[in-house]
């Protein structure tokens, strides 16, 4: 087991840091004090010191002007490190460290997800080339920004020669109170995204105390078999006299280091409001301790996206992978997607997702569009609208990749085939990007014909991906279905396949249904009792329309026949929504989408709200224009519509039910109506709720938690005066004198920036201002804000725009 070391912020103010200045610079204008420092977690035991390089990329550096700098203040760091042990002739090991950019990736931001990898990798290669062990990629919220620094991190120590063993890569994720982070993502979803890219080591650092890390750490450890990490706080911090104090002393602190490893744990240092003191009292404690044995409870093959996880494999339930965001043979989705609509795209994913398919394919695969283009921005927007991990689908490798790379999950390719071109350009894909694989067994002008020979070729691409270092858990197999008119045994002959596939391999299978029955009549009857006999054969996840309610009908007999529904409760809850008879009933439109209302809701504006709810934005514009063009009031669209949206939105939020992304996108479709009406009616009424000023404090260079409000405000109607991060006291006086806001908001990420709340709200008070003040950040706690004068507190941009609302509104 390893010890690494504590803080390092709040231990360069002990030392005279000044405030606004940049913490990394340090490593070169002080570099007396950045090795002091690491001296002091030396002599306190520590094994792994972590470089003062938290903000040590290009984006991060240019709030201090030193974007030319990276590559000089990163080396210089890992040599203080290095050099802290070597002084005091003691060996240890550096851990160069990764924070983040300070902003979200497209489309939850305006960061692409290429330059959020260039910079990371800039950072990456400076910090191997001083010399560090380990790269720690930590303290991130999104899943997004954490895979662009994983490959930057992977592809820099493959450009620098270093193996694994060499260069080690950590990933931290930084978790909520609800155990996931602020964008949704489980420690679960972590867990497998970053293992399966090639992560040496997962864990947790930063937001939480070790008691609340200790439920992540189980999760982790049940969900991956690497190594787990674990840094927490000393407490959440408390304002004590003007000071920012984190309540656990170093004896306390150490209490929890054999809970942590008894959760799985084996790496395990502090973060904010650690000292040299706790991390020596949490060595000597964890000196006593023994690795725990883990329990590893992943079953069978996973998919993920964001916030969802999905699991399929032989002896697991089946899995119905949604087959109609597909424009072959469908003239208008095609026709849509030429034109650069991907409105059909996202109402048949909604659909979809309604009827329970628990994976969606996605084909973009139209002629003369630019494919990868196309799919980039499909699966950005698709992962913003639904929960369900994605399926994709092409025969372009530079439209898969186009896909892979902006997708925050673990996707499906489908497919590879034995062609000697297709596996020397799909395979390294699924390796590079952590995506499961589905393999084909066709050749170049070879389809086999009988379960011996697509046997014989299924050999043949499973052992090219396990050359390339793909594991078992990332291949699954397709049987081939040939239409009946190819011969009489063509259904049989996939059949054996699927059951001969069963007994070799043992893979997940997946394959399509409707080829089976093309050119005959009642093509759904045939598919149906296709898939009965597949799924008794083997077949894991069928590829199908689940708003076909007669193949849907087979899939959940089959299911409950092969004891996949305790009960018959899905069976019966099917049979009496769909009596027989009423076959094609699926292709009603959903009643509800993905986060709509439970309960039917027949008032006039319910299209409206589902509308908003699901982020439906051209919807949400076609039903506002014509609430108007009808007469409605804009009054009426707003209150009954547009808020009692968000309103819906709020609670789902907060019960933990939808995530940041649906949220964002829900109030991108309230903005849009907005829009709609300013432009039919520029003097409606109402559409300016208020004005408010939004500041991150003094020292302060963290803003994507105030950026967030700002957005989900301001699409509620508001307007926004930001005054940006570092913000002196000063300048929100004078913000708030000029434009008479009815709320002041402000931020602070940093611990060690917690204080400039307090100076803050005292310098607006001092001035004679009587505003109401919210404030909130990863740090603030309702006791801080309390404390610090402020009138609200708000833990997430939810409860920021609720409380607002219920503030204008009392006005």
């Amino acid at each position: 087991m390893y010890l690494f070391d504590g803080g390092m912020g709040t231990m360069l103010q002990k030392y005279g840091m000044a405030e606004g200045y940049c913490p990394e610079l340090m490593c070169v204008e002080f570099p007396e004090i950045v090795e002091k420092i690491h001296g002091e977690y030396v002599e306190a035991g520590t094994q792994i010191l972590t470089t003062n390089t938290f903000g040590g990329t290009s984006l991060k550096l240019a709030d201090y002007d030193l974007q030319d700098r990276v590559a000089e203040i990163n080396i210089a760091a890992a040599k203080l490190a290095r050099a802290a042990f070597e002084n005091r002739g003691k060996k240890g090991f550096v851990a160069g460290s990764m924070g983040p950019t300070g902003a979200f990736i497209e489309p939850m931001g305006a960061l692409s997800f290429d330059d959020a990898y260039e910079a990371f990798k800039e950072q990456a290669a400076a910090l191997i080339e001083g010399g560090v062990d380990y790269l720690i990629i930590e303290t991130l919220i999104d899943v997004q920004e954490l895979r662009a620094a994983l490959l930057a991190a992977v592809d820099a120590r493959r450009d620098a020669g270093k193996t694994k063993d060499e260069v080690k890569i950590i990933c931290h994720m930084a978790y909520s109170e609800d155990g996931r982070t602020v964008t949704g993502t489980s420690p679960q979803q972590a867990a497998i995204i970053a293992e399966a890219i090639g992560a040496d080591i997962v864990g947790a650092n930063c937001s939480l105390g070790p008691e609340q890390l200790i439920a992540v750490v189980k999760e982790l450890a049940e969900n991956t078999r690497l190594p787990i990490s674990v840094e927490p706080n000393a407490g959440m911090p408390v304002l004590v006299k003007g000071e920012t104090i984190f309540p656990l002393n170093a004896a306390e602190m150490a209490t929890y280091v054999p809970k942590l490893v008894a959760a799985g744990a084996t790496y395990i240092g502090g973060c904010c409001g650690t000292t040299p003191d706790h991390i020596r009292e949490m060595g000597k404690v964890l000196a006593t301790c023994t690795p725990a044995e883990r329990i590893y409870k992943r079953k069978g093959t996973v998919l993920t996206s964001r916030t969802r996880t999905v699991n399929f494999g032989q002896g697991l339930a089946p899995v119905m992978i949604g087959e109609r965001i597909n424009p072959t043979g469908r003239k208008i989705l095609a026709k849509e997607i030429a034109e650069g609509s991907l409105m059909r795209v996202k109402k048949d994913a909604l659909e979809q997702v309604e009827r329970g398919a628990h994976i969606l394919d996605v084909n973009m695969g139209v002629p003369g569009i630019d494919e990868p283009q196309v799919m980039a921005s499909a699966v950005m927007q698709l992962s913003m609208l639904v929960e369900t991990p994605l399926c994709l689908d092409s025969l372009k490798a530079e439209a898969l990749e186009a896909g892979l790379k902006v997708y925050p999950g673990r996707a499906l390719i489908n497919s590879v085939n034995g062609e000697p071109e297709q596996l020397e350009t799909i395979i390294p894909l699924a390796k590079r990007y952590g995506a499961a694989l589905l393999c084909l067994p066709i050749g170049k002008g070879f389809i086999p014909e009988t379960a011996e020979e697509r046997m014989k070729m299924a050999r043949k691409i499973v052992a090219k991906a396990k050359e390339a270092g793909l594991r078992d858990e990332d291949l699954l197999l397709d049987p081939l279905v040939l239409t009946l008119a190819a011969g009489n045994d063509s259904a049989k002959e996939t059949l054996k396949t699927l059951q001969m596939y069963r007994e070799e391999f043992g893979y997940p299978t997946v394959m399509g249904l409707s080829n089976i029955s093309f050119g005959l009549p009642e093509r759904p009857y045939m598919n149906g009792e296709f898939l009965t006999m597949a799924l008794l054969s083997g077949l894991t996840s069928p590829i199908m329309n689940p708003l076909n309610n007669t193949v849907k009908r087979a899939f959940i007999a089959a299911s409950t026949l092969l004891g996949f529904d305790p009960g018959a409760k899905e069976y019966i809850r099917f049979s009496q929504e769909n009596p027989v008879g009423a076959e094609t009933s699926g292709t009603k439109p959903p009643s509800a989408g993905l986060i709509g209302a439970e309960e039917e809701d027949n008032s006039p504006m319910a299209p409206i709200k589902r509308a908003v709810m699901q982020g439906e934005k051209e919807v949400v514009q076609e039903l506002v224009a014509a609430e108007l063009d009808k007469g409605t009031e804009p009054l009426t669209i707003t209150g009954d519509g547009l808020s009692q949206a968000m309103k819906e939105i709020g609670k789902k939020f907060g019960a933990g039910t939808v995530f940041l992304p649906q949220v964002m996108l829900a109030a991108e479709a309230m903005q849009a109506a907005f829009q709609v009406i300013k432009e039919k009616l520029p003097g409606a009424q109402a559409l300016n709720r208020g004005t408010i000023v939004l500041a991150t404090v003094k020292g302060d260079i963290h803003d994507l938690g105030k950026n967030i409000v700002a957005a989900l405000l301001e699409n509620n109607g508001y307007t926004i005066v930001d005054l940006g991060k570092d913000v002196e006291p000063e300048a929100v006086v004078e913000a708030i004198k000029e434009h008479n806001p009815h709320i002041v908001g402000l931020a602070s990420l940093m611990t060690t920036t917690l204080p400039a709340v307090n100076h803050t709200v005292s310098a607006i008070r001092a001035a004679g201002f009587q505003v109401p003040i919210l404030v909130g950040g990863a740090v603030v706690t309702p006791e801080y804000a309390q404390e610090a004068g402020a009138d609200l507190y708000a833990k997430d941009g939810i409860i920021a725009v609720e409380l607002v609302n219920e503030l204008v509104s009392k006005a």
